[in-house]
C-alpha cells in the first residue's frame, strides 16, 4: 500500500486528487494539508511514501516544503502539482529534489502513474512538464536553444553506451526494477549505472537527469506509455 499526503490550498483540488487516488486500491491518502507548513508537520507525523504538493501555496509554498521534507524526512518522495506558466517554479523545485512533476489539468491516469513511479524509486516528469521545462531552458532564442541542446548532448555523449540506454528509460519515468527487466540486467547493476549517470551529468537527482535526457533528445519510449505498466 502506497501511503500519500496531499497538500493544496484549494479544498476542491484536494478532494479531486483524493477521488482519483481512491480508484487505485494500492494507494491510500493518510493526510491532507492546506499549506506547506502543515504539509511538513504531517509528513513528519505520518511518514508517507509520497507527498503530493501544490507548487504554489500561501505562506510556506510547495518548493519550501519540499526542501524541508527532503532535509527532515528524506525517505518521503515529493511530487509537485503545477499549472502552465510556472516554469521557473518547476526549475526551483528540481533543485530542491522533487522527484515528480504533474500538470493539474492532466489525465487522472497520469496522476496515478506518476505517484506509482515515484513511490517505486523513479523520477516522473509529465511529458507536458518536460516539454515546458526544456522550452523554458531554451527561451533565449534559436541560438541559445541550439547551444543548450548541444551542451546536453555533449554531457550525454560522455556516458557509456549502457548508461545512455539507462538514461533513456530513466527519462521516461521507469524505475530501476523496470529498467533492469527491459535491459535484462540485475537491479543492483542498474542502480550503479544511475549513480554513475548522476555523477557524470553533474545533477543531484533523477528528475534533473530526466530533464537532460529530454533536452538531449534521448527519450525513445512513447510518452503515452504508463511507466508502471509492464508489457
Amino acid at each position: 500500500m502506497i501511503r500519500i499526503l496531499i497538500a493544496d490550498d484549494e479544498p476542491m483540488i484536494r478532494a479531486g486528487v483524493r477521488a482519483v487516488l481512491a480508484t487505485d486500491p494500492g494507494i491510500t491518502v493518510v493526510a491532507e494539508a492546506a499549506d506547506g507548513h502543515q504539509a511538513v508537520e504531517l509528513v513528519q507525523r505520518h511518514r508517507p511514501q509520497v507527498a503530493v504538493l501544490d507548487i504554489r501555496m500561501p505562506g510556506t509554498g510547495g518548493i519550501e516544503a519540499a526542501a524541508e521534507i527532503r532535509r527532515t524526512v528524506p525517505e518521503t518522495r515529493v511530487v509537485m502539482l503545477t499549472t502552465f506558466g510556472e516554469d521557473e517554479y518547476i526549475l526551483r523545485a528540481l533543485s530542491e529534489g522533487a522527484a515528480g512533476f504533474l500538470i493539474k489539468s492532466g489525465e487522472p491516469e497520469e496522476l496515478i502513474a506518476g505517484i506509482r513511479a515515484v513511490a517505486d524509486g523513479a523520477a516522473y516528469l509529465s511529458p507536458k512538464v518536460a516539454a515546458r521545462v526544456v522550452a523554458h531552458l531554451a527561451a533565449g532564442g534559436a541560438g541559445a536553444r541550439a547551444d543548450r541542446r548541444s551542451a546536453a548532448r555533449a554531457r550525454v555523449d560522455a556516458l557509456t553506451t549502457r548508461e545512455r540506454e539507462v538514461l533513456a528509460f530513466l527519462g521516461s519515468g521507469f524505475s530501476n526494477g523496470q529498467i533492469a527487466r527491459r535491459l535484462r540486467l540485475a537491479e543492483g547493476t542498474v542502480k550503479a549505472h544511475v549513480s554513475s549517470i548522476l555523477a557524470r551529468l553533474g545533477v543531484d537527482n533523477r528528475a534533473a537527469a530526466a530533464v537532460v535526457a529530454h533536452e538531449a533528445g534521448v527519450v525513445p519510449v512513447p510518452s503515452d506509455r504508463l511507466p508502471y505498466v509492464d508489457s
